[in-house]
């Protein structure tokens, strides 16, 4: 299980991009999926976040502007992220955590950066 992100960029304020990220996962196992995201200087962050029954949470920074969802196979995770600003320019960072009949495990992708500027 080594999640792989992808969808980073440079857009301008206002501007918008998806982010995905794919794992290959076990079928016997359920995955909590979430991204997080880390700016210089700055601590990492928690994003959104969905787990494997589809709930889904977000950070108030974020709410209403990005939205996180999954492919049917639950496998790939979305972040679409919409009315950027320069605050949310950051590496952004998907983890997928593994519950294998209680035992647990955290995933961490290499990051995807994303950049709001003009």
């Amino acid at each position: 299980v080594q999640p792989v992100e992808s969808g980073g960029g440079s857009v301008p304020p206002g501007g918008s991009l998806r982010l995905s990220c794919v794992a290959s996962v076990y079928r016997y196992c359920s995955y909590d999926r979430s991204w997080y995201r880390q700016a210089p200087g700055k601590e990492r962050e928690f994003v959104a976040s969905i787990d494997s029954d589809g709930r889904v949470r977000y950070a108030d920074s974020v709410k209403g502007r990005f939205t996180i969802s999954q492919d049917n196979t639950k496998i790939v995770v979305y972040l679409q992220m919409n009315s950027l600003k320069s605050e949310d320019a950051a590496m952004y960072y998907c983890k997928f955590e593994e519950d294998c009949d209680s035992l647990l495990e955290n995933y961490w992708g290499q990051g995807t950066q994303v950049t709001v500027s003009s």
